[in-house]
């Protein structure tokens, strides 16, 4: 299922005075590796087939993402690419993959407020993308966290690509955190990899929840309105602190038991 990117030759960027092995792109490397190896780890991932990416730290139009061919539980800080929105690879042994170029750069250049996107088919949140209505009912704490964030994409079109594709894309995003895209899978987009993460871990489990209490036959119980608001507010404003001790006790357990994800 996995594309290669053909761009045919395009001009690299010219990168004037440009480091890119500085100790804050190496730690982006670092911590975006772990999340691709701690998203395996919880059958996150789907084959080659997802891809996570974030803007390069001092490089507003560069980004870093998880190279072709390679399962999430292969990747390494050493193994991400970077790559400009053109489709060149800056650095890195490899090519991106032709869909997660297409919708990745576009997302990043049209909306730079996203500094990490994880796009994954992982099944509980796909399962709720593929089911008539609002993927979340708002009935179980966890999914508070995205209360009034998330947003439904309606119009499945195949493969992304090609430019237009990622575009549409990024314009149905708009001001929201999560898409969910029908009949596809979901893209978690926040301001760094920790809350990418935090928020891509936490939507699987409040879409296991949500389906478990569905498969009961009963009908849910949605939180009210009111409450649901109240209680997003107070999950949102711990949620930056939260998500980077989140990432840390990832990398510890991935220390003790995986540390090649460092290499």
């Amino acid at each position: 299922m996995a594309h290669e990117l053909n761009r045919g030759r395009v001009s690299p960027a010219i990168l004037r005075n440009a480091d890119l092995d500085t100790e804050e792109i190496w730690r982006v490397r670092v911590d975006l590796a772990a999340c691709l190896r701690a998203a395996a780890r919880h059958g996150l991932e789907e084959g080659i087939c997802n891809h996570f990416s974030a803007l390069v730290p001092g490089h507003a139009d560069l980004f870093l993402v998880n190279r072709l061919g390679w399962a999430f539980e292969e990747a390494t800080a050493s193994s991400l690419l970077i790559c400009d929105f053109d489709g060149n690879v800056l650095s890195g042994d490899g090519e991106p993959e032709a869909t997660a170029f297409f919708i990745h750069a576009r997302l990043h250049k049209t909306v730079p407020r996203v500094g990490a996107a994880f796009h994954t088919h992982m099944p509980n949140a796909t399962a709720l993308s593929m089911i008539e209505g609002e993927p979340l009912l708002w009935a179980g704490q966890t999914a508070l966290k995205f209360y009034g964030r998330t947003v439904v994409d309606e119009d499945y079109n195949g493969l992304a690509l090609d430019e237009r594709e990622g575009d549409r894309i990024a314009a149905v995003l708009g001001d929201n955190d999560i898409l969910f895209m029908r009949n596809h899978g979901v893209m978690v987009c926040a301001p760094n990899v920790a809350e990418a993460w935090d928020d891509l871990y936490y939507l699987e489990r409040a879409a296991e929840v949500q389906l478990k209490a569905m498969s009961a036959g009963r009908p849910l119980v949605p939180v009210r309105p009111e409450v649901a608001a109240a209680t997003a507010r107070q999950m949102r404003a711990g949620d930056p602190e939260s998500a980077r001790l989140h990432l840390e006790s990832i990398k510890r357990v991935l220390d003790a038991q995986a540390p090649g994800y460092r290499l």
